[in-house]
């Protein structure tokens, strides 16, 4: 009990701090500090927990309906692993993995013309996150440089803006709305569960193709993965709503307004998200080490440690 009141103490201003720079203020200061004891100190503590008895650098996957917000509650868990265990810790984006727009565009002219979107699985390029994966599990680390994806220009960023990764991690977290997604059988793959599917997916061959994916390097990538944190989501109806919150963040930061999706276009877009997201709502629920259960304002209702 001492030990979490000392990392409350040691990590709240660096908390408000963030939220601040963040821009979340539709929460009283009361209610963040609730969720620092509640929520994400008891997340840390659990992490650094496994990092100690793995003994060497650990592997988590974070995942959630978009708009749910994960790289929020990501960072924070940066903050409070870093400030109060002292932990070498990073963090990336499976968005930041996201192939260039000339080869989605490229994809989109030999698979399917769904595939010029980016988003589903087929859409990363897989061999450069086992890649890190791999560099950081050898005893001899070299510095490396990770990709940096622009969503506001919908492409790579040239290399000269990648992150630089000097030293070891002692943990890696990657997050990402499909981090930890399972394949469907057949059978479900066939019945179109929006209208995307049903007109622009006639053939059967963008869902297959993402499935297969699925199956095989994703299953592979995910395997490396030690640990699954998940946030459920009430229902796919607020992905909607908190993904409009988002795109208007968004356009809020960036300095073009170039590419920043309109009402219309973000209910196209989630179109794309929406079989793996309700598929992941069933079978993370079972698979995850821990669940996060959000509530309608994005606030965690409760949380279930299963390992």
């Amino acid at each position: 009990m001492k030990k979490t009141e000392d990392c409350f103490l040691k990590v709240k201003k660096d908390y408000l701090r963030f939220l601040s720079k963040e821009k979340i203020f539709d929460q009283s200061t009361e209610s963040k500090m609730l969720s620092l004891r509640r929520t994400y100190i008891p997340i840390s503590f659990w992490i650094e927990n496994k990092y100690k008895e793995k003994g060497k650098t650990l592997f988590l996957g974070f995942s959630g309906g978009q708009g749910s917000g994960k790289t929020t509650v990501v960072k924070i868990l940066k903050i409070i692993l870093k400030k109060f265990f002292k932990r070498k810790i990073h963090v990336s984006s499976i968005d930041d993995f996201y192939k260039t727009l000339e080869d989605r565009k490229r994809m989109s002219r030999a698979i399917h013309p769904l595939f010029r979107t980016r988003g589903v699985p087929g859409t990363h390029d897989i061999n450069l996150i086992k890649k890190f994966f791999n560099f950081t599990r050898r005893k001899k680390f070299k510095k490396l440089k990770l990709p940096k994806f622009d969503k506001s220009i919908d492409d790579r960023l040239k290399k000269k803006y990648w992150t630089d990764i000097k030293n070891k991690p002692e943990i890696v977290i990657l997050e990402g709305w499909c981090v930890g997604a399972k394949p469907q059988s057949n059978l479900l793959i066939k019945k179109p569960i929006n209208i995307l599917e049903k007109y622009e997916d006639v053939d059967l061959i963008w869902r297959k193709y993402v499935n297969q994916k699925l199956k095989n390097e994703y299953k592979k990538l995910f395997k490396m993965i030690d640990h699954f944190i998940f946030m459920k989501i009430p229902s796919f109806k607020f992905v909607f709503k908190w993904r409009l919150l988002q795109e208007n963040k968004l356009k809020k930061k960036s300095y073009s307004n170039k590419k920043i999706m309109s009402y219309s276009e973000i209910k196209r877009f989630i179109m794309f998200y929406e079989r793996i997201t309700l598929q992941m709502r069933k079978d993370l629920i079972k698979s995850a080490s821990i669940i996060m259960f959000l509530k309608k304002n994005q606030e965690t209702k409760k949380i279930l440690f299963r390992a």
